[in-house]
């Protein structure tokens, strides 16, 4: 029979596979090439680095990971030895786009400017960057577009430009290669030119801005606000700057149950192509999630905070990273960090369920509509 190495945090696994594999869990950060001996496919998330030194003397003939990423993936080495690669760009999109609205909806009234006719900075046009764009069309809220690595971008502006608009939201990849790395790509310099009325939202990758020099700017009298789900260092992330933010979470942008199930199977499926495998015919093993209850009060921007706000609330999220993180030691903190993630209960998305209740005006309808949340005539909660 097949065996498959998972990471513990990739759902459903054994659910997708079926009879055709014995499905073995392991913790995502400590994971050894002996623990590979007479293993078919490995299973990982961001956390495990898929290199030479794991690969040495393996019986791998697939690997995938449940990410959008896979700089922490040895590309190169897989292919000279044959082995089989997949893995989920685009399965955590959505969950992104509602982290990233539920950041803006708990930042003041930064949601109401943006409804108002505020622009919202996009720096990164893959799979996340897109979904935000045409959610944020769908939402009648402007936008502008950085990627410098694509052509034909709508709306697209250069970096400067961005980092003047009303939220900027990174969502690019971590890349050092030439002629435009990542890799700091906000520095010292350009973060002294975002307003202090602005939003900064990274949920991409931690490195992509210098969070040293973001800490500094932080501590001066006009800052802006800034929401970081990611963080350099990880798990060792810096404590001060965590105080710094407005809000902070441990890397969990995309954990909502229904990315994490969609990515498992992605990768279960590239896994039976690519292994000529018999896999079962199986629903997907969520159920729908409770309906949202809406007021009949709410109308505009205070109808759409409801509605981010009654299924995800970032706020809860931040909490808990403080309480984590903040006045324990270091070897604490960073195995608080990794615990949060490992234990994070998971949260659903709105494109996967319906509200019920009235409607205060029926222009309010394509509200629903953009959030792919369908409303469902009834009772005012």
């Amino acid at each position: 029979m097949l065996r498959v190495l998972a990471d513990e945090n990739i759902p459903a696994v054994e659910h997708y596979l079926g009879s055709a594999a014995r499905v073995e869990r392991f913790a995502g950060r400590h994971l050894d090439a002996g623990r590979l001996d007479g293993a078919d496919a490995l299973l990982v998330r961001s956390v495990t680095p898929v290199d030479g030194r794991l690969l040495k003397g393996s019986t791998l003939r697939f690997v995938g990971s449940a990410t959008s990423g896979h700089e922490h993936i040895d590309r190169p080495g897989l292919e000279a030895r044959g082995i089989g690669f997949a893995y989920a760009p685009g399965s955590n999109a959505n969950a992104v786009v509602e982290y990233v609205l539920a950041a803006i909806a708990a930042v003041g009234d930064t949601l109401e400017k943006l409804v108002a006719g505020g622009v919202v900075g996009i720096v990164g046009f893959g799979y996340v960057g897109r979904a935000l764009a045409r959610r944020l069309a769908a939402l009648d809220i402007a936008f502008r577009v950085f990627d410098p690595w694509l052509d034909n971008v709508p709306h697209a502006c250069d970096l400067p430009e961005i980092l003047t608009c009303d939220v900027i939201s990174l969502h690019c990849e971590l890349t050092r290669a030439l002629p435009w790395p990542s890799e700091h790509l906000l520095g010292p310099g350009e973060l002294r030119t975002v307003p202090a009325q602005s939003v900064l939202i990274n949920a991409s990758r931690g490195a992509v801005v210098d969070n040293r020099a973001l800490l500094r700017r932080l501590g001066e009298s006009r800052a802006p606000a800034v929401v970081l789900d990611v963080w350099e260092g990880e798990p060792d992330i810096d404590a001060d700057l965590l105080d710094a933010v407005t809000l902070g979470t441990a890397h969990i942008a995309g954990y909502s149950q229904d990315g994490k199930v969609l990515a498992t199977r992605m990768l279960c499926d590239a896994l039976g192509d690519f292994l000529d495998l018999e896999l079962p015919h199986v629903d997907g093993p969520l159920a729908p999630p409770p309906p949202l209850q809406v007021p009949g009060d709410l109308r505009g921007a205070a109808l759409l905070r409801h509605l981010l706000q009654a299924r995800y609330d970032i706020c809860r999220d931040d909490a808990l990273l403080r309480g984590a993180v903040l006045g324990a030691g270091r070897v604490e903190a960073r195995e608080n960090f990794d615990e949060l993630r490992r234990h994070y209960a998971g949260r659903r998305e709105l494109a996967c369920g319906v509200a019920v209740g009235p409607l205060a005006v029926p222009q309010d309808a394509a509200l629903f509509r953009a959030l792919d949340c369908p409303l469902v005539p009834g009772e005012a909660a």
